[in-house]
């Protein structure tokens, strides 16, 4: 990686090491940073890749549907003026994911922040009506395929010299639901990976997670909101999160702000109660 790639997240400041001192260590700049996102054509990840656009980095977004891909890029070009990059990747699939971490890296020159946003949750009549199916693809997409893109990413951040892996979780993985059984197993996983792959590549990379509670992505056009609303009510937030409400949380594991946070569990779920 040449030093303009260097995994550095604030002009002063490494993936890796504490910021230096000065006006820039306080500021997200992620100028000539390459930022790679699954999940990043709609939703909480395409909020994550124009945040990042708009802060200087180039962003590869990939997701199952490729057309879905183009259309977010050019959108997310048009506003921030940065370059885009679309990908079709199947993120449960252990091929294509290993086809596309060394294509994305040769295609940008490397990439100093990787995060893993694909994920999904479908819906059941029974647990015991679980399919061999249903289950592999679940815990397909939400923890096999996030350890194998952190996996080789990861280790070639580090012979790079450092970088920055973000993992969404889920509230499901500390507070598991009989209408979560296979996701909120994915999601535990996947907080115990994000711990593993800390050590494993520290002290250059760093791997946090972000484990997000009640967010009104597309999914929620689907729930009876009147109910929603009423459990809202226990909330400390009494509400649900917009999906750019995300954003600071993922900007801030990526950034050398958090140089000393490693192998973390960020909880943002508007003080739901447990």
């Amino acid at each position: 990686m040449s030093e303009n790639t260097a995994p550095q997240n604030t002009p002063t400041g490494s993936a890796g090491t504490a910021p230096a001192a000065g006006a820039g260590r306080w500021a997200f700049d992620f100028t000539g940073k390459k930022v790679a996102i699954t999940g990043g054509s709609r939703g909480m990840g395409f909020e994550m890749a124009r945040a990042f656009s708009a802060l200087g980095a180039e962003v590869a977004i990939a997701s199952r549907k490729i057309a879905s891909c183009e259309d977010a890029a050019e959108r997310i070009t048009a506003e921030t003026g940065g370059r885009v990059h679309p990908y079709a990747l199947q993120a449960a699939d252990w091929d294509q994911c290993t086809a596309f971490a060394h294509t994305v890296w040769d295609d940008l020159g490397g990439i100093d922040v990787l995060v893993n946003n694909a994920g999904s949750s479908p819906l059941y009549d029974s647990v015991s009506g679980i399919s061999e199916e249903l289950y592999d693809k679940v815990i397909g997409l939400n923890l096999k395929g996030p350890f194998r893109l952190s996996a080789l990413l990861g280790e070639k951040m580090a012979e790079a010299g450092g970088g920055s892996i973000v993992n969404i979780s889920s509230i499901a993985a500390l507070h598991p639901k009989a209408s979560t059984v296979p996701y909120s197993a994915a999601k535990a996983g996947l907080n115990a990976t994000t711990i593993a792959l800390a050590h494993a590549y520290g002290p250059t990379v760093r791997v946090n997670a972000v484990v997000p509670g009640t967010f009104l992505t597309d999914i929620a056009k689907h729930w009876d909101m009147e109910a929603f609303g009423e459990r809202a009510k226990s909330f400390a937030a009494e509400r649900g999160g917009e999906p750019d409400e995300i954003v600071g949380a993922v900007l801030y594991l990526a950034s050398s702000l958090a140089s000393y946070t490693t192998g973390a569990l960020l909880t943002v779920d508007g003080g739901a109660p447990s």
